[in-house]
């Protein structure tokens, strides 16, 4: 018998009773179509996370003060007071790989004009921190370095405050917004920038001179955080060398281990969280294929069931000259094609759950997220449903294949 033939007489049977094969294929459609979303999902994230740190500055070093602990709990990053003017003073002077270098500090406020107003928090910088964080002003002007000096009362603000604050149309340059109770002159309008790389709104910021959050806002002669922007991203490495020595020698710190600061490259985030992301999806999948095992389950039952129905049509092929290897190759073949059809509809359905789950993540704009169809997860869940199906539909043929003519045409 050739395989044409073996394949209509699979394909009949599975025909016949439409229901029992579409709940057998339940479990492998949903395994498959699983599997594709989180491999989908996994990928799209990754690809939006690389896309928005590279709009962030892939030259982009950041330094922090060390983490705390207090009597064994980790207090974060804030508590400590290691990096200030003398140390910025000294990355100047010593980091030639670096091109610029921004201090830091946040203040919470209520951004209040008129009878407008806007829950969010003034971020202290330099006026390098437009060029390190790839930010551009649409209007007026970025404060200067002499404003830094005086503990001037300007800030730019971005699209969002200017939407919350300013929602009649009007020109913010100019006007006043008071944060709190120190009343700040808008001098600047940064462009819409979008999603952050961590899912938050990058144009809900407003910018001021750091010494002047640091002096009317907080009361602090520290800095939260030092970003810099190395010279380009071959350099990215040589310059975090350099910030360290300069650092050590600073704080006068002989061993490595009693760093009170930490470095990290927009190189290294990227890494680090393209190694997360990949065992989330990849524990994620794990879960997901646990519905192929069932569903394999599901297939093997179906064929026992089979078997058992169709005993006497066995015991009829054998008996006018079917083969062992015939008949096992039947029922082999049925099982193949009860988990490829299943596959099948699991990829349409895993392409299309992707696309839409993608889609609606992105108008929430919780994440960064891009459509990624991989073909490898494609191909490989055609494999796996091949597979399968050999796999769990083996037995039940081989048992058929073994029955005795004379008897499976006794058979009531």
């Amino acid at each position: 018998m050739n395989l044409s033939n073996l394949l209509k007489i699979a394909l009949r049977a599975i025909m016949r009773n439409k229901t029992r094969a579409l709940l057998t294929m339940l479990g492998i459609i949903i395994g498959i179509s699983a599997v594709i979303t989180m491999l989908s999902l996994g990928e799209g994230v990754k690809q939006g996370m690389k896309s928005q740190f590279a709009e962030m500055g892939t030259n982009s070093i950041m330094v922090m003060p060390a983490r705390q602990e207090r009597g064994g709990v980790d207090m974060g990053n804030s508590t400590s007071k290691s990096l200030d003017d003398s140390d910025l003073q000294a990355l100047m002077e010593n980091c030639p790989h670096v091109a610029s270098f921004s201090p830091s500090v946040s203040a919470g406020a209520q951004m209040v004009v008129g009878s407008s107003n806007h829950s969010g928090s003034i971020q202290g910088c330099s006026p390098a921190y437009l060029s390190i964080n790839n930010y551009s002003l649409e209007r007026g002007l970025m404060f200067t370095d002499d404003d830094v000096r005086t503990y001037a009362k300007v800030c730019v603000i971005g699209q969002t405050v200017v939407q919350k604050l300013f929602p009649d149309g009007s020109n913010p340059i100019g006007q006043t917004i008071r944060f709190g109770k120190v009343p700040m002159k808008v001098i600047g309008v940064l462009k819409e920038k979008g999603q952050g790389s961590f899912g938050n709104d990058a144009d809900d910021i407003a910018l001021a001179p750091y010494t002047t959050v640091q002096k009317r806002f907080l009361g602090i002669n520290y800095f939260n955080m030092i970003e810099a922007s190395a010279v380009s991203q071959e350099a990215s490495e040589a310059a975090a060398t350099e910030i360290t020595r300069a650092l050590r020698k600073t704080h006068g710190i002989d061993n490595p281990d009693n760093d009170d600061f930490e470095i990290m490259t927009m190189d290294e985030l990227m890494t680090s969280m393209d190694s997360m992301m990949s065992m989330l999806t990849l524990l994620l999948t794990a879960i997901a294929s646990i519905s192929l095992i069932v569903g394999g389950i599901g297939i093997m039952n179906i064929m026992y069931v089979t078997v058992t129905e169709r005993t006497r049509e066995i015991g009829l092929r054998m008996s006018i000259g079917a083969r062992q290897r015939d008949i096992m190759l039947q029922f082999l073949l049925e099982s193949v094609v009860l988990s490829l059809i299943g596959g099948l509809i699991g990829i349409i359905l895993g392409v299309g759950l992707s696309y839409a789950l993608v889609s609606v993540i992105r108008s929430g704009g919780s994440m960064p997220i891009t459509f990624i169809l991989s073909y490898n997860a494609v191909i490989i869940s055609f494999l796996v449903c091949v597979a399968v199906g050999i796999f769990f539909g083996w037995y039940p043929a081989k048992k058929a294949a073994g029955l005795d003519p004379i008897q499976a045409l006794r058979y009531e």
